[in-house]
């Protein structure tokens, strides 16, 4: 079993990337077989499409709370997503701008991070459309109204363009998880990071998380899962055992970013560069004369 010695030496020889047809990674990367064995009882959990009947409803809806009873219909359009599909998106800014915002926080990155970064060994999965795993609350389907040249249709579960879907999600993921957060699972959105010390260990850990996600009819999408990995990238950075670095891709993209000529331009680049000033040192200080722009 080489991953178990690779994961007790911390050498950066055995990453086990899940990327396309799972079958053919079995055979070009040397998976253990307790992880192995795992990934095939659990196959159920990684459908490649989500199936056309509609989720279990659970705990958590989501509900739309409006200061008028004034009605609303979004035009729909597609955008090309990275793997050259297209992701059905509707123009919901009307709607946003008048919803009363849900303040509930989103899990902090710095704790998520300061977890990870004392783990020696990751597994990280992504949620087949998540968000269509919570439905909208009775009453509040006409408010989701998109418009099409086929006629109007109404959401039955929430769709992503929402301005406070993120907060009914999250809810959800802290139910189902709470018992194993900040033990070896790490959640921001749709994104599952599993992490632990040892082999034995990420096996038992795989298993819990697998089980919820069955119990929940949750789904991951197998072709972006990487199991049993050293290293992760996971919210724009690179974590291994002991270190966090920024990805390349997000060094790169701030790097070439054009020098800004207006204050909202401005205050684009500083949201981005942002995210990186734990790795710039006197990073407030540095921006400080940019950020007091009026």
């Amino acid at each position: 079993m080489q991953i178990v010695k690779g994961f007790k030496r911390g050498e950066p020889t055995f990453l086990a990337t899940l990327v396309g047809g799972v079958e053919s990674c079995f055979e070009a990367v040397p998976l253990s077989q307790c992880i192995e064995q795992v990934l095939s009882e659990n196959r159920d959990v990684m459908p490649e499409e989500l199936s056309q009947r509609l989720p279990p409803q659970k705990e958590v809806d989501h509900q739309i709370e409006l200061p008028s009873k004034a009605s609303f219909g979004g035009p729909v359009f597609f955008q090309k997503k990275k793997e050259r599909t297209l992701r059905l998106c509707i123009d919901y800014r009307a709607l946003n701008k008048v919803t009363v915002k849900n303040k509930y926080p989103i899990p902090l990155i710095v704790d998520l991070f300061n977890r990870l970064g004392q783990a020696k060994g990751f597994t990280k999965m992504d949620l087949r459309k998540g968000y269509y795993q919570v439905w909208i609350a009775e009453g509040e389907k006409p408010k989701t109204t998109c418009v099409t040249r086929y006629g109007a249709f109404e959401w039955l579960v929430m769709p992503f363009c929402l301005t406070n879907a993120p907060a009914p999600f999250c809810t959800l993921m802290k139910k189902l998880f709470h018992q194993y957060l900040d033990q070896f699972v790490g959640i921001y959105l749709d994104d599952i990071v599993i992490y632990s010390n040892s082999m034995k260990d990420h096996v038992e850990h795989l298993c819990k998380v697998f089980k919820v996600l069955r119990e929940n009819d949750l789904c991951v999408k197998r072709e972006k899962c990487s199991f049993t990995q050293l290293t992760v990238q996971f919210l724009g950075h690179t974590i291994s055992h002991g270190e966090i670095r920024m990805d390349g891709d997000m060094v790169e993209a701030i790097k070439n970013w054009e020098a800004p000529t207006k204050v909202l331009e401005l205050r684009s680049f500083l949201g981005l560069a942002n995210y990186c000033q734990r790795f710039i040192f006197s990073y407030l200080a540095i921006a400080a004369p940019l950020t007091d722009l009026p």
